[in-house]
C-alpha cells in the first residue's frame, strides 16, 4: 500500500493501488468498485485498440481511475508492468485462461517481483475444466449456470438490459474476493491469485433456485415459483397507457391494504390459496383493475399505503425520482473516466523511472 496518513474521514481502500487489465464490463467494474472505496486504480491499456467498450460504459465503469498504454507484447513493456507490480497490492485481469502467461505477466512472474500481490483472474468459466478455453457473454454464462432458465415467465427465459451472469457472478464475485484476499494480505504478507468464473459465481448466486434444488431435487419451472408468475400477489399488471405497475404484496398484511386501496374487500381472502385456478381467476380480476387507469393514477393511489405497489419506472424516471434524488443519485455521478494512456507520464514517474527511462520507452513503441 502506498504511504498515506489515515484519519477518521480517509476513504476505506485509501493507499491501495490497483492495475486493472481489464476491459468491457465485469472487470472494468469490479475495479471502479474499488475505485469508489478510494483505490488508486490505475487502467492499463494496450496502446492499440485498447478497451473496446462504448463510450458510455467506459465513462461509468472507469471513474476515478488513471491511466496507461503499455505493450505487453515488447519486452520492455512487460518489463515495465512488472516494475509497476512491485507497488501494488491487486492486479486484475479478465483475459482468457493462459493469454497472461504467455505474455510473460501470468501469477508466477508477477509474484516473483511481489510476493504479497494479490492476483484476480476474471474469466468466464474459470481457469480451469472442460470450458476454460471457450468464449461466451452474460447470457451464456447465465444459460449454463441454470440462471437464465429462472429468469423470465412462463413463455420461457427473458433478455434482460441487466447482465446478472457479468454483474453477480463477475464483478461482485470479483470485489468480494480481491476485498477478502487484500485482508488476509496485511496480516500474513503473502499475496494469491483468485480464479474467479462468471458462470461460477452466478450460479453461486441463485440462491432461491438452489433451495429449491435442495429441497425437492428440482428448480420450480418459470411461471410456478412464486417469483415467476404462480401468484397473483406478485407480478407486473398493464395500466391504460401502456405502463405497468409492480405489485409485490407477498405477505397477507400487505395484499390487505392493496385490496382496501382497490376497495375490493372480497379478494382480500384470496391470498395464497395455493389453487392454481383462484389465482388465475384473482390475477384476471387485478389485471381489469389496473388496465382501466393510466400509471400515474396507480402511482398516486398507492403513495404512502403499505401495499407493496409500485410504478414501473424508466431508468430516466427513476434518477428523477425524490427519492432517488434525496439518496443523492446522479445521471452524471461525480469522477471523469480518463483517456486512454492520459496518466502515463505521471504513473511511471511516480514509479521512479527516469526521464530517460519513459522517452526511450516511448521512442520504442512500448508505452502511449
Amino acid at each position: 500500500m502506498t504511504q498515506e496518513q489515515s484519519t477518521s474521514r480517509a476513504a476505506p481502500l485509501a493507499g491501495v493501488r490497483i492495475l486493472d487489465l481489464t476491459r468491457l464490463l465485469p472487470g472494468p467494474f469490479a475495479a471502479q468498485q474499488l475505485a469508489d472505496l478510494g483505490a488508486d486504480v490505475i487502467k492499463v491499456e494496450d496502446t492499440g485498440a485498447g478497451d473496446y467498450a462504448n463510450a458510455g460504459v467506459r465513462h461509468l465503469v472507469n471513474r476515478h481511475k488513471r491511466a496507461i498504454r503499455i505493450d505487453l507484447k515488447k519486452p520492455q513493456g512487460l518489463a515495465t508492468l512488472l516494475r509497476l507490480c512491485r507497488d501494488a497490492d491487486v492486479l486484475v485481469e479478465g483475459f482468457r485462461p493462459g493469454v497472461m502467461q504467455r505474455l510473460g505477466a501470468g501469477y508466477d512472474a508477477v509474484r516473483a517481483v511481489n510476493p504479497r500481490i494479490v492476483y484476480c483472474s476474471i474469466s468466464g468459466f474459470g481457469l480451469t475444466g472442460p470450458l476454460a478455453q471457450a468464449p461466451g457473454h452474460d447470457i451464456n454464462y447465465a444459460a449454463l449456470a441454470g440462471v437464465a432458465d429462472q429468469v423470465g415467465n412462463a413463455h420461457g427465459p427473458a433478455l434482460s438490459n441487466l447482465p446478472l451472469a457479468d454483474l453477480l457472478g463477475g464483478s461482485m464475485t470479483a470485489v468480494r474476493e480481491m476485498l477478502a484476499a487484500l485482508f488476509a494480505a496485511t496480516r500474513s504478507g503473502q499475496g494469491r491469485h483468485l480464479d474467479i468464473g462468471i458462470a461460477d459465481g452466478v450460479l453461486a448466486q441463485a440462491v432461491l433456485p438452489l433451495a429449491a434444488v435442495r429441497e425437492s431435487g428440482h428448480a420450480q419451472p418459470l411461471g410456478q415459483g412464486t417469483l415467476t408468475g404462480a401468484l397473483a400477489c406478485y407480478g407486473f399488471y398493464a395500466t391504460a397507457d401502456g405502463r405497468h405497475v409492480a405489485v409485490g404484496a407477498l405477505e397477507h398484511k400487505f395484499w390487505e391494504a392493496l385490496c382496501e386501496r382497490l376497495e375490493r374487500a372480497d379478494l382480500a381472502q384470496l391470498h395464497r390459496t395455493g389453487d392454481r385456478q383462484t389465482e388465475e381467476r384473482v390475477r384476471e380480476e387485478l389485471r381489469a383493475i389496473f388496465a382501466a387507469r393510466p400509471m400515474a393514477h396507480w402511482a398516486a393511489l398507492f403513495a404512502g399505503s403499505q401495499a407493496c405497489v409500485t410504478p414501473v419506472l424508466r431508468l430516466e424516471e427513476a434518477l428523477a425520482h425524490p427519492h432517488f434524488i434525496s439518496r443523492g443519485f446522479s445521471k452524471d455521478p461525480p469522477g471523469q473516466a480518463p483517456q486512454p494512456g492520459e496518466h502515463t507520464q505521471e504513473i511511471l514517474q511516480g514509479a521512479g523511472f527516469t526521464a530517460d527511462e519513459i522517452a526511450t520507452l516511448r521512442s520504442e513503441g512500448a508505452i502511449g
